[in-house]
C-alpha cells in the first residue's frame, strides 16, 4: 500500500532582493485541508522571520505528533484514557561522517494525563508500540528518542 502526501510551498521576491542576497526567507506552506502556515529559515540568518516556523522545527514536530497519534490510539487499546499529552519534543542537529549537518536525534518528552490510574509498565508498553509503528520515527535517518516526563 502506497500513501501520497502533499505540500504547497509559496514563496516570491522581487529580482533585485534575490540577486543582492537582501531576500525574505519567509513562505508559506499549504495543506490540502486548508491549513496554512507561515515559515521561514531558522534565525538568525539574515532575512529569517522569526515568527515562521522553521523546517527544523517542524520535522521534529511531526515526529512528535506522530508518536502521539500512535500512542493515543495504543493507550486506548489498552485500557488507558488518556486526558491530556504535553510533548517538549527536541531535535539537535550534529555534523554527519562527511561534515554536512543533520538532525542527529529527536527526544521526545511527553507527559501524559490519565483519567484514572494507569499501570507505568502499561504506559511503557504503549509508547514502545507507539514508537514502533510511528512511520516518522523510521523515515529519519537520526535516532528518535521518547524519554516520558
Amino acid at each position: 500500500m502506497s500513501h501520497a502526501y502533499t505540500a504547497h510551498v509559496v514563496w516570491s521576491a522581487d529580482a533585485e532582493a534575490h540577486r543582492s542576497g537582501q531576500y525574505s526567507r519567509a513562505h508559506e506552506w499549504r495543506f490540502d485541508g486548508g491549513a496554512s502556515v507561515r515559515a521561514s529559515s531558522a534565525p538568525p540568518v539574515p532575512g529569517s522571520d522569526p515568527s515562521g516556523v522553521d523546517p527544523e522545527e517542524a520535522l521534529v514536530a511531526a515526529v512528535s505528533s506522530c508518536h502521539m497519534l500512535f500512542f493515543l490510539a495504543h493507550a486506548r487499546r489498552h485500557g488507558l484514557v488518556v486526558t491530556a499529552y504535553d510533548d517538549q519534543a527536541e531535535g539537535r542537529m550534529s555534523p554527519n561522517a562527511e561534515g554536512k549537518l543533520y538532525i542527529s536525534r529527536v527526544t521526545l518528552r511527553p507527559l501524559v494525563t490519565f483519567d484514572g490510574p494507569a499501570d507505568p509498565a502499561v504506559v511503557t508498553q504503549v509508547h514502545d508500540l507507539a514508537h514502533s509503528d510511528c512511520y516518522l520515527s523510521h523515515s529519519i535517518r537520526g535516532d528518535v528518542v521518547v524519554t516520558p516526563r
